[in-house]
């Protein structure tokens, strides 16, 4: 039996905010004019209202997928989360009314993707059937407006690329269809490259860890130095090549980094779905973004490769 991706669905918040209109916004500190877009290639991202929360994008996600009201899993694997505890899946599941059992995963922008990870071994093994895995990011809440100098600019610099989204995916017991490879890998010696600190036991209540650290060059150079073989190994295993996909969906962060992954890999153009420019890097619910935009549908055959803080690196390969 095996784990079949069945649906994917993504929601978008209507509000967006250009990298111009994000650097007008930043007090004290003032960027060079067209600096965030240059070096990201990000035009805009989403912005969701102040009332709703990571929850209610997972549910507005889940609301667009069919057949998912019987689901006997679900799910919630984000990087964001709308309170400490409980567990967001318990708020999500409450809100679409639903009454199976339910738990967080938690990988920075690889949350949702080792939420497949999970459901796949679930199914596999016959626990359950029907697994809804979905993701809120909200990651707007944490950007750091106020900017005493260039060094805390680019300190907080990766928060002004990321989106809010929501994303779900419903994964189905099939004896036919399904993911067919996964592959995991990760170095946890580079995790306080970037970091989203308050709330945990190391920073309880200083709202000076309630925004994004990070270092975009160290993170770079940390992916650099694992290398692609992760990626390369899943082909040469399954005597595949990327012209056998419909679509390769990539966690995307910034397009310089994205091309050159892309190159490094020899990946075609024409298997991408590039979302950055317009939707930002949307954390966790990138990759089913990608699938949604680049119109993957059953019969396909999709690549799912994942990039996150920590740092981890994750591969899916499945037949729609």
């Amino acid at each position: 039996m095996r784990a079949r991706i069945a649906g994917v669905a993504a929601h978008l918040p209507e509000r967006t905010m250009s990298s111009a209109e994000v650097e007008a916004r930043i007090e004290g500190y003032v960027p060079r004019p067209g600096v965030i877009e240059r070096m990201t290639g990000i035009r805009r991202r989403h912005v969701a209202p102040d009332g709703q929360q990571a929850s209610d994008l997972a549910v507005a996600a889940v609301r667009k997928l069919d057949d998912h009201a019987d689901a006997d899993l679900l799910i919630f694997a984000s990087a964001s989360q709308d309170m400490v505890e409980p567990a967001t899946a318990h708020i999500v599941a409450a809100k679409l009314g639903l009454s199976c059992p339910v738990f967080d995963v938690k990988n920075a922008c690889n949350s949702l993707l080792n939420g497949l990870q999970v459901a796949d071994a679930l199914i596999r093994t016959g626990a359950h059937r029907k697994v809804l895995v979905c993701t809120g990011e909200m990651p707007s809440r944490a950007v750091r407006w106020r900017v005493n100098d260039r060094t805390q600019f680019a300190d907080a610099f990766a928060g002004y690329t990321l989106s809010d989204a929501g994303a779900a995916v419903l994964v189905t017991a099939d004896p036919h269809r399904g993911i067919f490879y996964r592959d995991f890998a990760a170095d946890s010696t580079a995790w306080p490259i970037g970091t989203l600190p308050g709330g945990g036991s190391a920073h309880p209540r200083d709202p000076e860890y309630s925004y994004f650290h990070g270092d975009g060059r160290r993170l770079k150079e940390a992916f650099e130095l694992v290398g692609p073989d992760l990626f390369l190994n899943a082909l040469k295993r399954t005597g595949l090549t990327w012209d056998d996909f419909t679509l390769v969906a990539v966690h995307q962060v910034a397009l310089p980094y994205l091309t050159t992954l892309v190159h490094m890999l020899g990946v075609p153009e024409d298997r991408l779905a590039v979302t950055l420019p317009d939707h930002g890097n949307c954390a966790s619910a990138s990759l089913p973004l990608q699938l949604c935009a680049g119109g993957a549908r059953p019969g396909d055959r999709v690549a799912l490769l994942g990039l996150g803080g920590g740092i981890s690196l994750g591969v899916l390969f499945a037949d729609l």
